[in-house]
């Protein structure tokens, strides 16, 4: 299992549906909106080992239209 964030910044007045296609795609685990900083939404994912991060990011976060930029952090072990 691979566990990765995705920092996510919307196009203007477009952060709840953004958050609200994130959940019905089902495919976050946690989704956090209005973040402080430069980004709207901070995503959790959980995918199996084998599956590309990179290719999942752009078909299943960044495919949705009103994202204009993200940011994605991978983590390695949690304590």
């Amino acid at each position: 299992m691979q566990t990765f964030f995705v920092e996510i910044k919307c196009k203007l007045g477009k952060t709840y549906e953004v958050a609200s296609e994130l959940a019905d795609r089902e495919i976050a685990s946690e989704i956090y909106f209005f973040t402080a900083g430069n980004y709207d939404i901070l995503a959790k994912f959980h995918v199996a080992a084998d599956v590309d991060i990179g290719h999942f990011v752009a078909q299943k976060v960044q495919s949705i239209p009103e994202i204009s930029d993200t940011h994605t952090i991978i983590t390695f072990k949690a304590f």
